[in-house]
């Protein structure tokens, strides 16, 4: 499913009337019709609702949501934060068709209008129609009034396509903005879903099929979601006659005497996702406390300088690098100068796919070159903050444009983490991932990734589908975590265990395959 900005929208409405024939009425309509199905999942019968209105077409579909409530049995009221005269077009006809039914509404200039704003702290829903995908600027006078009552009235609000007050395509805030439960929004799911204020203000969101054709909805924008079927279709197929070499051999890079357990997370991960073999290289004490968690991982003591790896361990990886078909640099690391030394030297002539992550990162940031074979960047915001050189929230401000910026900075994919993950490469649409959930944000969560991902670099899977196949997989395997545990308190070695799990569901999403 592609992901519409504002503009993108605007054609897509314009598409299916112009090319299409389908009345823009017709697709109000089926709007408002969307949304009340989700009313009657929050209020019950006869419940009283407040649909605040604006005057554009985000407002007519409040109207529409208004006169079908009426229908049903509720009792709806319209709040409409301008005059009546400002309604026009389509709005217009769909508010004459709404006060001809009977339901009462009350606009800014009324003198009732303060009372009402009160007032819907005793609703059981609001319904938030104000402002659509084309607002840009900062809300102010009647709107900024309504976000406010909405926002300090304490009822469950539904918002219409967005929620009021974020701006689409960055999820940035417009001054005041709707908080709301739940936003149906229309077609294509909206960038500030996934970004911003937008992100959490949008809450539990959804797409409404309003019946746009399925030839405006598969054109291409600059990024898509990553869906379970896709990849299905996409995961290396374990053959019944194949070798355990056959199924990746990784190599992991990781650790140090201070933080040994990084390597142990990256291995076990790799193990549950399935790899043949799977080597860890480093010093000796984190090599000891893997084989007490991993008996089936291959060991690799490589010299040590003051607890971390040696600059001359570089040449023992190097004289066994055909060995490995993958590799996972960087968690645990440090990014000291004997390790920015040694991966300088390593990465020099090293030719294996490879996951670049947490402290290898870092030593990126400090001038490390990248080695010129197939990479996954894998950064959190921190990180990537150092990468490209702006404060964390410079680029979470808009972290499509960041994604992009870093892709194209560095010619390799690159891999953004947090709340819906994005993944990008130079001349492919940004992937975002829809998969995880909040109790994810705990130690190791990021090495698990690593080793899921590295895997499927070593099964030959290229950076990109390995980079968004990798990310949407481990944040399942966290969901099953949070369904099964519970939603806080699991840990990263748990979202290991539940992988082959998670690839079982994701399997039995993809018809082509059979579930296991």
């Amino acid at each position: 499913m592609w992901i519409a900005k504002a503009e993108h929208c605007r054609r897509v409405d314009q598409k299916a009337s112009e090319e299409f024939g389908i009345p823009a009425k017709s697709l109000m309509e089926r709007a408002g019709q969307a949304v009340f199905d989700a009313v009657r999942d929050f209020a019950p019968a006869a419940g009283h609702i407040a649909v605040f209105c604006g005057r554009g077409n985000n407002g007519g579909d409040g109207f529409v949501v208004a006169r079908i409530a009426l229908d049903h049995g509720y009792f709806a009221h319209c709040i409409v934060a301008a005059l009546e005269s400002e309604i026009a077009g389509l709005a217009e006809e769909e508010m004459r068709l709404a006060q001809k039914q009977g339901v009462c509404m009350t606009f800014c200039d009324s003198e009732k209008w303060a009372k009402k704003l009160d007032c819907v702290a005793h609703k059981d829903l609001i319904v938030d129609a104000l402002l659509g995908t084309g607002a840009k600027r900062i809300v102010e006078g009647p709107i900024k009034e309504a976000i406010q009552a909405i926002n300090r009235s304490g009822v469950p609000v539904i918002s219409v396509d967005l929620p009021s007050g974020i701006e689409c395509d960055t999820g940035q805030e417009l001054g005041e903005s709707v908080w709301a439960c739940r936003t149906v929004t229309m077609g294509q799911p909206k960038p500030c879903f996934f970004q911003g204020i937008g992100l959490e203000h949008s809450g539990y969101w959804e797409v409404a099929d309003i019946g746009y054709p399925e030839e405006l909805l598969e054109e291409p924008t600059e990024a898509r979601l990553i869906e379970s079927d896709w990849v299905g279709n996409l995961l290396p197929e374990r053959l019944r006659a194949s070798h355990k070499r056959d199924n990746g051999a990784l190599l992991i890079v990781a650790g140090s005497r201070t933080m040994p357990g990084a390597a142990t997370l990256v291995a076990r991960a790799a193990l549950r996702s399935g790899a043949g073999l799977v080597t860890v290289a480093s010093v000796p004490s984190v090599c000891d406390a893997v084989s007490h968690h991993l008996p089936e991982v291959l060991l690799l003591p490589l010299p040590e300088k003051d607890g971390k790896i040696a600059p001359e361990a570089a040449a023992i990886l190097l004289e066994k690098q055909d060995a490995y078909t993958g590799a996972a640099f960087g968690p645990g690391l440090s990014h000291e100068q004997p390790v920015v030394d040694f991966l300088a030297s390593l990465w020099a002539e090293w030719r294996k796919p490879s996951v670049i992550d947490a402290d290898a990162l870092n030593c990126v940031a400090l001038g490390v070159e990248l080695p010129s074979a197939p990479s996954v960047l894998t950064p959190h915001p921190g990180e990537m903050g150092r990468l490209l050189k702006q404060s964390v929230a410079e680029l979470q401000s808009d972290r499509f444009l960041t994604v992009r910026l870093a892709a194209e900075r560095f010619h390799r994919c690159v891999l953004l983490k947090g709340p819906f993950t994005i993944v990008g490469e130079p001349n492919h649409p940004l992937l975002v991932n829809t998969t995880g959930n909040s109790g994810m944000a705990t130690g190791g969560m990021g090495d698990t990734l690593t080793g899921i991902i590295a895997t499927l670099l070593s099964q030959d899977l290229p950076t990109y589908l390995a980079a968004a196949c990798g990310v949407h997989w481990h944040g399942l395997a966290a969901d099953l975590c949070a369904c099964e545990i519970g939603p806080i308190g699991y840990t990263a070695a748990e979202v290991s265990n539940y992988l082959p799990s998670a690839r079982v569901r994701i399997l039995s999403s993809c018809e082509s395959k059979p579930p296991c």
